[in-house]
């Protein structure tokens, strides 16, 4: 749901359009210069723009604009909406879809200094005090594990993935799993499991290394579920 300030600038731009003349498939002005025009930040003037492409009264497309209107046809549904469409669950089982055969490749492809890495990451990510912290180490382990491979495709595709964890919805519903496990066993259970993960990349065992990476998404699939998350 909106927050006020969101639709308050929802609805300054719906009279801006109308005060400017701007019609279906009339193109707004770049993001700094219109959130300059109503008054407010980059950040709630996004918010404010996807409230309204989610109602179909404006599309984007990224190195285009934004424009006024309805999608025309032919034009591929925007990425961040499909991510602001999927549950976190969701996101769960497309983790679990990858990142099992991407932990698989990095078994047969790690060098010492890319094992060195990961175990750093592990290492710190035991140290972890907070959930910022422990967040964020555990999404550059994940990253780093892409990284091995060298594979850009498999890289991006994790980005866009982790793109998830910046918005609210999981992040609402993170913090319901997150308090649920506790800080000591999320971070000690984690951390378990990434050195195993990494244990078997360094034995070059692809098979292992898979399925070790499929034992910790679901550890992690199972909490949230556990925390009666919606599917």
């Amino acid at each position: 749901m909106a927050t006020k300030r969101t639709q308050e600038i929802v609805e300054a731009l719906r009279r801006y359009c109308a005060a400017e003349a701007i019609g279906p498939g009339g193109q707004l002005p770049q993001e700094r210069d219109l959130a300059r025009r109503l008054g407010c930040s980059r950040e709630t003037l996004r918010k404010a723009l996807a409230e309204l492409e989610r109602a179909d009264d404006l599309w984007r497309h990224v190195g285009q604009g934004t424009f006024l209107g309805s999608r025309p046809l032919g034009h591929p549904v925007r990425e961040a909406i499909l991510v602001q469409g999927a549950s976190p669950l969701q996101l769960m089982q497309a983790r679990l879809t990858l990142e099992p055969s991407v932990a698989a490749e990095a078994a047969m492809l790690a060098t010492p200094a890319s094992l060195a890495y990961l175990s750093g990451l592990v290492d710190q990510g035991r140290r972890a005090k907070t959930r910022s912290d422990c967040e964020r180490l555990d999404a550059a382990f994940h990253r780093g594990i892409a990284e091995v491979t060298g594979n850009p495709i498999l890289l991006g595709l994790l980005d866009y993935l982790a793109g998830v964890r910046r918005h609210a919805a999981w992040q609402r519903e993170w913090d319901i799993t997150y308090r649920t496990l506790g800080v000591d066993a999320f971070t000690e259970r984690h951390s378990q499991q990434h050195e195993e993960v990494v244990t078997c990349i360094r034995r070059g065992a692809a098979t292992e290394a898979s399925d070790a990476m499929r034992r910790h998404l679901e550890t992690i699939f199972s909490a949230m579920k556990g925390a009666g998350l919606p599917s």
